[in-house]
């Protein structure tokens, strides 16, 4: 019995040891050695070593192959091409606009006091000596406002307020422009192919010196500055190429008819309000000016309706203006071809002044062209005006009625609605019995 008791009660200690001998029995944990084995630690080290060498951050060659920039490789020829375009195109229309200031220099500084935008006046002549003139710097009588567009200036002369010059340029700082305005204007007539040009615009004092200039004096004593009014109209002498394109652009050039002169070259031709005025401006010189400057010309006119159609009367104030229009020459030398007819240009205001003075019947005719578009502006501004006192009335008449509306019942307010829409039906049926 007590065996038995013996066996339940005391036989546990025995059974807890069995049962716990695999964990009583498993051996200590160690940490790893923090030493690499001498025979893994090698082979580990060059597997690494083949895969990523360690190199300091500034040897890029050590951790990079020409492999690895194939897509630099190839924009950077792309970028280099465009940057030696723009330059090259950028010093080629600065030494295309220097040839010009070299050329057509000389000739501003002779027929006036001011040349370029330094405000500087040149000496004036000693004893009715000739002065040297000297173009060391033909930048000096250029401004650039982009890279394919130049403009000079010049003031200080009888007869003329201030010249203005612009010369335009392709845009061969920019080869896709450069190219696709060659390439539309290939394929299509609208498009106006790129070209080299200058335009010259002189604007005439037209008689208000005394408001414009201070009072001249010469010792102590006014000097009296002769008149410089001449009359007002539009003459031009344009080369036929480019006829169609400068009447649709030029509302003055709209104004006149065109008639070839037998003095002129079969390629030109003249647009006048007169005859007689043509009889008077074209002068020998000018004539063998133009000749001489053959396919370069494009047009020279003498205006004072703006270029713009007016739509205010007040746009439509005279403003007397002589432009003229060349292409540049290919090279220096080639401007001895249209240098005369640009002397002759700067000339130009003198002549009119001294002989732009018609007879009565000539001038009338220039006028009624003139009063007829004066006419036709009063008439769109009265339209103009009567449709807003229109208008104005109509939204008059709209705030009474919501006022009246706002003042009644619903009941009334219905009676007024009533009221309105069979005035309106009567009147429709008057309009359908007139009509008829």
């Amino acid at each position: 019995m007590a065996g038995m008791f013996k066996n339940v009660f005391g036989s546990q200690e025995a059974k807890s040891d069995d049962d716990f001998a695999d964990f009583v029995e498993a051996p200590n944990p160690s940490p790893a050695s923090l030493v690499a084995d001498s025979t893994v630690a090698p082979a580990a080290n060059t597997l690494a070593a083949k895969q990523v060498p360690y190199t300091a951050w500034y040897r890029v060659w050590e951790r990079t192959s020409p492999s690895d920039f194939k897509q630099e490789a190839m924009i950077m020829p792309v970028i280099l091409l465009i940057v030696l375009f723009h330059l090259w195109g950028t010093r080629k229309n600065r030494k295309r606009a220097r040839d010009w200031a070299q050329a057509h220099g000389p000739s501003l500084q002779k027929e006036f006091a001011v040349v370029g935008f330094d405000g500087i006046a040149r000496p004036a002549a000693v004893d009715g000596e000739a002065i040297t003139l000297e173009l060391a710097n033909p930048e000096s009588l250029l401004k650039e406002r982009s890279a394919c567009e130049f403009a000079s200036y010049a003031t200080g002369r009888q007869n003329v307020a201030f010249l203005d010059v612009n010369l335009k340029m392709p845009k061969r700082y920019n080869p896709i422009t450069f190219i696709m305005e060659y390439v539309f204007s290939f394929f299509f007539e609208s498009w106006e192919p790129p070209v080299e040009k200058y335009e010259a615009l002189v604007y005439a004092f037209d008689g208000k010196e005394k408001d414009l200039v201070p009072v001249l004096a010469k010792d102590s004593v006014p000097v009296k500055v002769p008149s410089s009014t001449y009359d007002g109209f539009i003459w031009a002498v344009v080369h036929k190429s480019h006829m169609r394109k400068f009447r649709n652009d030029r509302y003055d050039a709209s104004l006149t008819f065109s008639k070839d002169n037998p003095k002129l070259p079969s390629w030109v031709t003249v647009m006048t309000e007169s005859a007689e005025i043509s009889d008077t401006l074209l002068t020998p010189e000018l004539i063998q000016a133009i000749e001489q400057a053959g396919n370069d010309f494009e047009y020279l006119i003498v205006t004072d309706q703006p270029i713009d159609r007016p739509t205010k009367i007040d746009e439509t104030i005279p403003k007397k203006r002589i432009q003229l229009s060349a292409n540049l020459a290919s090279s220096p030398s080639g401007y001895t071809s249209t240098l005369p007819l640009f002397n002759q240009f700067l000339c130009l205001s003198d002549k009119l002044v001294a002989s732009a003075h018609f007879r009565g019947e000539v001038m009338r005719k220039v006028r009624n062209i003139r009063e007829e578009e004066i006419k036709r502006l009063r008439r769109v501004d009265e339209e103009e005006k009567a449709e807003e006192r229109r208008i104005a009335a109509e939204k008059i008449k709209k705030d009474e009625r919501e006022r009246i509306l706002r003042g009644l019942s619903a009941d009334e307010q219905r009676k007024f609605l009533d009221r309105e829409t069979q005035k309106g039906q009567r009147r429709q049926a008057k309009k359908s019995t007139r009509k008829g």
